[in-house]
């Protein structure tokens, strides 16, 4: 039971619920062998409430749990939660309004010499290389608006894109930083209301934004509980901006009402066409966002032909997934290979599940299971150094093992996903189910420190 009497939700049971102390250890075991190439840290993000509770899985305090690889040996394993003001002083109400109101609670990722924890209501907080916080980045206070969890890094020119959303206007911002890591860009999005925008979209020429019919609704934020829901009214739509132009250059085209956590990738054919990959909801929160509705989503390609009203939709796959992830040296590129988490039901759920590889250009799929006691979270795909085809490298993720109540960090072979594992490195304890990671390879950024 919960502490007020009521029933324990979803996310506080099994592997869901949070870990209560922050571990350190050193040469971790391995099974197998750790690639020699590897060389770097794996981090990965989630919600974690310091208390133990939290009025929904969303809303718990970050923690970042890494893995640093060098020379085939798991050099250690850190978890720790990420600072905020919140986290530091307990009576700070968390207020939709403010962007320094942080769990920090949803991603990890590296630009430009610095390492980020973020979540999609609040400014970036930065750590080391050992995942203590460091602070705010703000990028000398030029950012005012939230950073999305899922910025997109385009491997030609460095710039990372990104957007912020809010539940006053302005309600959707883009921005982007050069290879620097100085914001050079902020332009405002023209959107009708505030809903949840949780990933967008980038090609080589184009961002592309989800306005999608989950809105923000006052009386659940007053309540402490997610504070959107499912309108049947308000539409769906993708708004598609050329990189480099103004506002004036934005234009709409109309999709199915449906909801989008997670893109894939997005890119532009020969025809001009605009391609992108989506796990798709068909709708979400319809019983309020209490319940995990998390069981529906599918891998959905909409393609949107010049000058079109109205893309084009088509289901790649029956199977229900989430977390997609692809070589990210393609980001905005042609893809064909997709991994993604095949959840048997539900992504919040605590059952067996498997890894997907997608061959998306060959219309077949790999498939490893972790068996009965195995339950993976994201996993991210690694690149061999040198390697050029989308499978050369590995793909890599932390599996809860219910035999011993721990996790460990799995790594397979990209050529062969449903071969046995190239290196299991054990965990001294259980990694609770998250959200998502990255790899960052020989990351070591220099100190910036940030006053909290």
């Amino acid at each position: 039971m919960s502490p007020d009497g009521t029933p324990t939700p979803y996310w506080m049971q099994g592997n869901l619920a949070p870990v209560m102390e922050e571990v350190t250890a050193f040469d971790l075991p391995v099974e197998g062998s750790i690639p020699p190439d590897l060389r770097g840290l794996y981090a990965r993000n989630g919600a974690n409430p310091r208390e133990g509770h939290s009025g929904h899985w969303f809303l718990g305090d970050g923690m970042v749990h890494g893995v640093s690889l060098l020379d085939g040996k798991a050099e250690w394993y850190r978890n720790r939660w990420v600072r905020t003001p919140r986290f530091e002083r307990r009576n700070l109400p968390p207020s939709p309004f403010d962007i320094r109101s942080s769990v920090a609670n949803t991603s990890v990722m590296a630009h430009a010499g610095r390492i980020t924890a973020l979540v999609e209501n609040a400014l970036p907080m930065e750590l080391s290389r050992e995942l203590d916080t460091l602070g705010f980045l703000d990028y000398g206070g030029k950012l005012q608006t939230p950073c999305t969890a899922h910025p997109k890094i385009c491997p030609l020119s460095g710039e990372l894109h990104f957007f912020g959303y809010s539940v006053r206007p302005p309600f959707l911002t883009y921005h982007m930083a050069d290879a620097t890591g100085a914001l050079a860009r902020s332009i405002e999005i023209p959107v009708q209301a505030a809903t949840m925008i949780h990933d967008f979209a980038l090609t080589a020429g184009h961002v592309v934004f989800m306005d999608l019919p989950v809105v923000f609704d006052m009386a659940m934020a007053m309540r402490g509980t997610m504070p959107f829901r499912w309108s049947d009214s308000y539409g769906a739509r993708l708004g598609i901006l050329p990189r480099g132009a103004g506002i004036e250059a934005l234009r709409w085209v109309e999709i199915e009402p449906c909801y989008v956590f997670h893109v894939a990738n997005a890119f532009e054919t020969a025809d001009g066409s605009i391609v992108v990959d989506v796990a798709w909801y068909q709708d979400l929160w319809r019983g309020g966002p209490s319940s995990s509705s998390f069981e529906s989503a599918r891998l959905k390609r909409w393609r949107i032909a010049p000058d079109a009203a109205k893309a084009a939709e088509e289901l790649l796959d029956e199977r229900t997934i989430e977390f997609p992830r692809i070589d990210e040296r393609r980001t905005g590129q042609p893809h064909a290979i997709v991994h993604a988490i095949a959840t048997n039901g539900d992504v919040a759920g605590d059952t067996p599940s498997a890894l997907v590889q997608y061959d998306l250009d060959r219309g077949r799929s790999s498939v490893h299971e972790f068996g009965p006691s195995g339950l993976p979270s994201e996993f991210v795909m690694v690149p061999a150094p040198g390697g050029a085809a989308e499978d050369d490298g590995w793909v890599m993720g932390f599996v809860y093992d219910r035999t011993r109540d721990a996790s460990d960090l799995v790594i397979l072979d990209a050529h062969r996903i449903d071969a046995e594992p190239v290196a299991r490195i054990g965990l001294p304890r259980r990694v609770p189910q998250g959200f998502h990671g990255s790899w960052m390879p020989d990351a070591s950024p220099p100190s910036f420190a940030h006053k909290l």
